[in-house]
């Protein structure tokens, strides 16, 4: 209200979307809808009036077939409770308490799921559209300590998770069988929802970066990658762990797994509010091209590496993301952002606040796409050493990532460490007590 005065302002929550013939996905509430609200029912909208300094929640009509079929909702007195609105109406009075209220204000802002329900009835201007939603990332990216609350319980349950496949993980085993057990975890741990399509993805899968087929044969020689996390009342977590599926790491798999370890753990002990997210990369793609010029896969200086990419055809993401309502949050709305100084695109580029929740994800892969790619080739010819590089295109990757909340002074890990270790002797321990 306070950076929108000068309109009246409605928010549609999500729509039911038809997975096929009569057949719903499930449910998921639109991220700012449920920002504001709190409500995970379909069919519900909110009015807020910045001149009365008040917000109207407007919720479904449900008819006896739908109790039948679906069960019941919240009555609008139970609303007002469960959600804290003084005012709560039934759906099909809005156009008629918006049309009242609208005299006055100069301009109407509306999300774009209200666009498309009232676009017939009611004028819209995509610039106020777009004013809203910037409004509300930019309000999303600093987070509550009861959003933080959240997202700390998800993690909780997320490491868990991770851990329970960590013991159970068996060569023979398929991936889908791995996806099975993370899910039921959350599941029975009260949360419904994931934050994502796990991946899991075992050898050469590893690969690639968002792998989903999650079908095929775990060895015992191979590391496994499991990206995954739980949502709580739409709050993601979401961590990574990369792992042995027999007892123990080979040694070029340590290699590779030390480099990632040790320049994730560096990239957590910079992290202040104040410096600068691209700052951050960047000293991560520094500390990925010293390990590969330690292997013998990249020659030349490292800052040399970074500046001429080389070092992307390893590590082609960024360092992470926001984290909240979304898994990939929004980057902090336009206010915050800066400018790339990077020639490649870069998801999050603004510096970090204090109440910031961030991933932190480096990662080494063999990506056949990009080391085989002739201009690539020709590119970094005097960068990298294709012959040996070639050589692992098998490997697949490594990627470790943890939840961190920025704050004055160090960052807090989120990820429960002890739940879900990430230093090597560790997770033997745990391997080997599993196969034993």
């Amino acid at each position: 209200m306070r950076r929108l005065p000068d309109g009246l302002i409605l928010l549609s929550g999500a729509a039911e979307v038809i997975r096929n013939g009569d057949v719903h996905h499930p449910f998921r509430q639109d991220s700012n809808f449920l920002y504001l609200t709190g409500v995970e029912e379909a069919g519900a909208h909110v009015l807020v009036d910045p001149k009365r300094r008040a917000g109207i929640l407007f919720i479904a009509r449900i008819d006896a077939n739908h109790k039948v079929w679906e069960g019941c909702v919240p009555e609008p007195s139970e609303c007002r409770k469960l959600y804290g609105f003084d005012r709560v109406a039934y759906a099909d009075a809005l156009l008629k308490r918006l049309k009242k209220l609208k005299r006055g204000y100069r301009k109407f802002y509306a999300n774009p799921a209200a666009r498309k329900i009232y676009s017939k009835t009611l004028s819209f201007r995509k610039k106020d559209s777009d004013a809203l939603l910037d409004a509300l990332e930019e309000l999303r990216t600093v987070k509550t300590a009861g959003e933080f609350a959240l997202i700390k319980k998800a993690s909780a349950v997320t490491a868990k998770a991770h851990r329970a496949v960590m013991e159970a993980v068996r060569p023979g085993m398929r991936e889908y069988e791995v996806q099975a057990l993370f899910d039921s975890e959350c599941l029975k741990a009260g949360l419904r929802h994931l934050a994502f399509p796990s991946i899991v993805a075992a050898g050469s899968n590893a690969a690639v970066l968002h792998y989903r087929r999650n079908d095929a044969l775990l060895k015992a020689a191979d590391l496994l990658l499991v990206d995954a996390g739980s949502e709580l009342h739409g709050y993601a977590a979401d961590i990574t762990r990369t792992f042995p599926i027999g007892r123990r790491f080979s040694a070029l798999q340590r290699d590779v797994y030390s480099i990632v370890l040790e320049t994730q753990k560096s990239c957590i002990g910079l992290l202040r509010p104040g410096l600068h997210s691209a700052d951050l990369h960047r000293h991560s793609m520094l500390k990925i091209a010293e390990g590969l010029k330690s292997m013998g896969l990249l020659k030349g200086d490292a800052a040399g590496l970074v500046e001429s990419e080389a070092v992307r055809l390893f590590y082609p993401h960024g360092i992470g993301h926001l984290l909240g309502l979304d898994v990939h949050d929004g980057t902090g709305g336009k206010k915050r952002k800066l400018q790339n100084p990077f020639k490649f695109q870069l998801r999050f580029v603004a510096k970090l606040e204090a109440g910031f929740v961030m991933t932190i994800e480096p990662g080494i892969y063999f990506i056949e796409a990009l080391v085989n790619d002739p201009k690539l080739r020709l590119k970094h010819k005097g960068s990298v050493r294709f012959s040996k590089v070639e050589r692992l295109l098998g490997f697949g990757g490594v990627r470790i990532e943890d939840n961190l909340l920025i704050r004055n002074g160090p960052a807090l890990n989120l990820t429960d460490l002890k739940a879900v270790p990430k230093e090597i002797a560790d997770i033997e321990e745990i391997r080997r007590e599993a196969l034993s």
